[in-house]
Protein backbone atom coordinates (compact mmCIF):
# COMPACT_ATOMS: atom_id res chain seq x y z
CA UNK A 1 0.00 0.00 0.00
CA UNK A 2 1.37 3.49 -0.60
CA UNK A 3 0.82 6.20 1.91
CA UNK A 4 -1.36 8.26 -0.96
CA UNK A 5 -3.70 5.26 -0.34
CA UNK A 6 -3.52 5.12 3.31
CA UNK A 7 -3.81 8.81 4.15
CA UNK A 8 -7.73 9.79 4.10
CA UNK A 9 -8.10 6.65 6.44
CA UNK A 10 -5.49 8.14 8.79
CA UNK A 11 -6.99 11.14 8.78
CA UNK A 12 -10.25 9.49 9.59
CA UNK A 13 -8.53 7.82 12.60
CA UNK A 14 -7.02 10.86 12.99
CA UNK A 15 -10.12 12.76 14.10
CA UNK A 16 -12.08 9.82 15.69
CA UNK A 17 -9.28 10.20 18.43
CA UNK A 18 -8.44 13.64 18.54
CA UNK A 19 -4.65 12.69 17.48
CA UNK A 20 -2.58 15.14 16.73
CA UNK A 21 -0.01 14.37 13.10
CA UNK A 22 2.46 16.76 13.76
CA UNK A 23 2.68 14.34 17.32
CA UNK A 24 3.11 11.42 14.99
CA UNK A 25 5.41 12.70 12.38
CA UNK A 26 7.87 13.96 15.56
CA UNK A 27 7.73 9.95 16.80
CA UNK A 28 8.48 9.10 13.01
CA UNK A 29 11.28 11.73 13.07
CA UNK A 30 12.98 9.74 16.25
CA UNK A 31 12.77 6.24 15.21
CA UNK A 32 14.24 7.45 12.17
CA UNK A 33 17.21 8.66 14.13
CA UNK A 34 17.85 5.66 15.97
CA UNK A 35 17.31 2.99 12.62
CA UNK A 36 18.55 2.31 9.22
CA UNK A 37 16.78 1.49 6.05
CA UNK A 38 15.01 -2.72 6.47
CA UNK A 39 15.64 -5.19 4.12
CA UNK A 40 12.36 -6.33 3.07
CA UNK A 41 14.49 -9.87 2.04
CA UNK A 42 14.99 -10.38 5.41
CA UNK A 43 10.66 -11.20 5.45
CA UNK A 44 10.70 -12.46 2.04
CA UNK A 45 9.16 -15.56 3.74
CA UNK A 46 6.10 -14.63 3.40
CA UNK A 47 5.45 -13.72 -0.03
CA UNK A 48 3.54 -16.38 -1.76
CA UNK A 49 2.76 -17.68 1.40
CA UNK A 50 0.14 -18.62 4.26
CA UNK A 51 0.94 -15.93 6.81
CA UNK A 52 -0.91 -16.33 10.52
CA UNK A 53 -1.90 -13.16 12.11
CA UNK A 54 -1.69 -13.34 15.71
CA UNK A 55 -3.71 -10.86 17.81
CA UNK A 56 -2.84 -10.64 21.32
CA UNK A 57 -6.50 -11.51 22.22
CA UNK A 58 -7.69 -13.81 25.25
CA UNK A 59 -8.30 -16.76 22.34
CA UNK A 60 -4.62 -16.54 21.81
CA UNK A 61 -3.66 -19.50 24.26
CA UNK A 62 -6.53 -21.46 23.26
CA UNK A 63 -5.54 -24.95 21.62
CA UNK A 64 -7.49 -24.28 18.28
CA UNK A 65 -5.19 -20.74 17.83
CA UNK A 66 -2.00 -22.66 18.57
CA UNK A 67 -3.02 -24.84 16.31
CA UNK A 68 -3.88 -22.90 12.97
CA UNK A 69 -0.64 -20.55 13.75
CA UNK A 70 1.76 -23.52 13.50
CA UNK A 71 -0.14 -24.98 10.49
CA UNK A 72 0.71 -21.27 8.44
CA UNK A 73 3.77 -20.98 6.75
CA UNK A 74 4.80 -17.86 8.37
CA UNK A 75 3.54 -16.38 11.73
CA UNK A 76 3.21 -12.53 12.12
CA UNK A 77 2.40 -11.77 16.01
CA UNK A 78 0.99 -8.54 17.49
CA UNK A 79 2.24 -7.66 20.62
CA UNK A 80 2.05 -10.31 23.70
CA UNK A 81 0.81 -12.83 21.38
CA UNK A 82 4.61 -13.19 20.35
CA UNK A 83 5.40 -14.40 23.66
CA UNK A 84 2.26 -17.02 23.85
CA UNK A 85 3.39 -18.21 20.68
CA UNK A 86 6.20 -19.15 21.74
CA UNK A 87 5.39 -20.48 25.03
CA UNK A 88 3.39 -22.59 23.06
CA UNK A 89 6.13 -23.69 21.04
CA UNK A 90 4.63 -21.54 17.95
CA UNK A 91 8.05 -20.10 16.04
CA UNK A 92 7.18 -16.54 15.30
CA UNK A 93 8.64 -15.33 11.67
CA UNK A 94 7.75 -10.92 12.86
CA UNK A 95 6.67 -9.20 16.02
CA UNK A 96 4.84 -6.31 15.45
CA UNK A 97 4.53 -3.99 17.92
CA UNK A 98 4.80 -0.16 19.37
CA UNK A 99 6.83 -1.44 22.64
CA UNK A 100 4.02 -0.73 24.96
CA UNK A 101 4.04 -4.21 26.62
CA UNK A 102 6.84 -6.55 26.19
CA UNK A 103 9.49 -4.62 24.70
CA UNK A 104 12.14 -7.30 26.46
CA UNK A 105 10.51 -9.53 24.05
CA UNK A 106 11.40 -7.26 21.21
CA UNK A 107 15.27 -6.55 21.70
CA UNK A 108 15.20 -10.66 22.55
CA UNK A 109 13.51 -11.47 19.20
CA UNK A 110 15.96 -9.62 17.10
CA UNK A 111 19.11 -10.68 18.98
CA UNK A 112 17.67 -14.08 17.11
CA UNK A 113 17.78 -12.68 13.97
CA UNK A 114 13.92 -12.52 13.98
CA UNK A 115 12.33 -8.64 12.32
CA UNK A 116 10.36 -6.65 14.51
CA UNK A 117 8.25 -4.04 13.01
CA UNK A 118 8.52 -1.42 15.50
CA UNK A 119 5.48 1.70 14.97
CA UNK A 120 6.29 5.21 16.38
CA UNK A 121 3.53 7.30 17.23
CA UNK A 122 2.97 9.83 19.12
CA UNK A 123 2.65 8.53 22.84
CA UNK A 124 5.68 5.82 22.94
CA UNK A 125 8.26 8.47 21.89
CA UNK A 126 10.32 7.79 25.21
CA UNK A 127 9.79 3.93 24.89
CA UNK A 128 11.01 3.97 21.00
CA UNK A 129 14.21 5.96 22.97
CA UNK A 130 14.73 3.46 25.51
CA UNK A 131 14.36 0.34 23.60
CA UNK A 132 15.12 0.30 19.94
CA UNK A 133 18.81 1.27 20.60
CA UNK A 134 19.10 -2.17 22.26
CA UNK A 135 18.00 -3.71 19.75
CA UNK A 136 19.84 -5.41 16.63
CA UNK A 137 19.47 -2.16 14.44
CA UNK A 138 19.17 -4.89 11.06
CA UNK A 139 16.72 -6.92 12.08
CA UNK A 140 14.28 -3.49 12.93
CA UNK A 141 11.40 -2.77 10.61
CA UNK A 142 10.78 1.22 11.59
CA UNK A 143 7.33 2.12 10.86
CA UNK A 144 4.75 5.02 10.98
CA UNK A 145 1.16 5.73 10.71
CA UNK A 146 2.39 9.39 9.27
CA UNK A 147 4.13 9.64 5.86
CA UNK A 148 7.02 7.57 5.71
CA UNK A 149 10.53 9.34 6.09
CA UNK A 150 14.11 7.87 5.63
CA UNK A 151 13.78 4.26 6.86
CA UNK A 152 10.82 4.51 8.58
CA UNK A 153 7.97 2.56 5.94
CA UNK A 154 4.27 2.99 5.98
CA UNK A 155 2.36 -0.57 4.45
CA UNK A 156 -1.18 1.03 6.41
CA UNK A 157 -2.69 -0.06 9.80
CA UNK A 158 -3.41 0.95 13.03
CA UNK A 159 -3.00 -1.17 15.90
CA UNK A 160 -0.44 -3.72 16.07
CA UNK A 161 -2.70 -6.55 14.95
CA UNK A 162 -4.23 -4.58 11.71
CA UNK A 163 -0.59 -3.73 10.73
CA UNK A 164 0.82 -6.92 10.96
CA UNK A 165 -2.00 -7.74 8.64
CA UNK A 166 -1.12 -4.85 6.35
CA UNK A 167 2.43 -6.15 6.53
CA UNK A 168 2.04 -9.21 5.20
CA UNK A 169 -0.14 -7.98 2.20
CA UNK A 170 2.27 -5.80 1.71
CA UNK A 171 4.67 -8.30 1.01
CA UNK A 172 2.63 -10.49 -0.83
CA UNK A 173 1.28 -13.04 1.09
CA UNK A 174 -1.37 -15.59 -0.51
CA UNK A 175 -3.70 -16.18 2.57
CA UNK A 176 -4.06 -14.48 5.74
CA UNK A 177 -5.40 -16.45 9.07
CA UNK A 178 -6.43 -14.63 12.15
CA UNK A 179 -5.83 -15.99 15.00
CA UNK A 180 -6.27 -14.68 18.48
CA UNK A 181 -8.38 -12.07 17.37
CA UNK A 182 -10.85 -10.95 19.99
CA UNK A 183 -12.98 -7.68 18.86
CA UNK A 184 -15.51 -7.96 21.77
CA UNK A 185 -13.59 -8.46 24.61
CA UNK A 186 -14.92 -6.92 27.82
CA UNK A 187 -11.36 -6.51 29.73
CA UNK A 188 -10.77 -3.59 27.45
CA UNK A 189 -10.94 -0.20 28.64
CA UNK A 190 -13.25 2.49 25.90
CA UNK A 191 -10.31 3.34 24.39
CA UNK A 192 -8.79 -0.02 23.49
CA UNK A 193 -12.14 -1.24 22.63
CA UNK A 194 -12.55 1.64 19.84
CA UNK A 195 -9.10 1.09 18.69
CA UNK A 196 -10.30 -2.86 18.06
CA UNK A 197 -13.45 -1.27 16.37
CA UNK A 198 -10.58 0.96 13.72
CA UNK A 199 -8.93 -2.99 13.85
CA UNK A 200 -12.13 -4.53 12.30
CA UNK A 201 -12.76 -1.77 9.76
CA UNK A 202 -9.11 -2.04 8.07
CA UNK A 203 -9.30 -5.36 8.22
CA UNK A 204 -12.66 -5.61 6.18
CA UNK A 205 -11.13 -2.84 3.91
CA UNK A 206 -8.24 -4.80 3.77
CA UNK A 207 -10.05 -7.72 2.82
CA UNK A 208 -12.09 -5.55 0.10
CA UNK A 209 -8.73 -4.83 -1.45
CA UNK A 210 -7.76 -8.43 -1.91
CA UNK A 211 -10.43 -10.17 -3.02
CA UNK A 212 -10.74 -12.55 -0.11
CA UNK A 213 -12.94 -13.10 3.24
CA UNK A 214 -11.28 -13.39 5.87
CA UNK A 215 -13.06 -15.94 8.61
CA UNK A 216 -11.95 -14.13 11.41
CA UNK A 217 -15.37 -11.19 9.87
CA UNK A 218 -17.57 -13.57 9.67
CA UNK A 219 -21.08 -13.10 11.17
CA UNK A 220 -19.68 -9.31 11.66
CA UNK A 221 -19.33 -8.12 8.31
CA UNK A 222 -23.33 -6.27 8.29
CA UNK A 223 -21.79 -4.42 11.24
CA UNK A 224 -19.32 -2.74 10.37
CA UNK A 225 -18.78 1.06 9.95
CA UNK A 226 -17.36 1.71 7.05
CA UNK A 227 -17.37 5.88 6.86
CA UNK A 228 -14.04 6.77 5.88
CA UNK A 229 -12.92 3.57 3.97
CA UNK A 230 -12.41 3.71 0.37
CA UNK A 231 -14.38 1.11 -0.73
CA UNK A 232 -14.71 0.29 -4.34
Amino acid sequence: MEFEEWEPVYEEILRDFGFERGADERARDVLAELTAPFDLDRLSSARGARVAVAGAGPSIDSARALERASAADVVFAASTAADVLADGGVVVDCLVTDLDKNPETAVALTEREVPVAVAAHGDNVPAVREVVPRCRDEFVLPTTQAAPAGPVRNVGGFTDGDRAAFLADHLGAAELVFVGWDFDDPAVDPIKARKLGWAERLLYWLESRRGERFEVLDGRREGIETTGLPLE
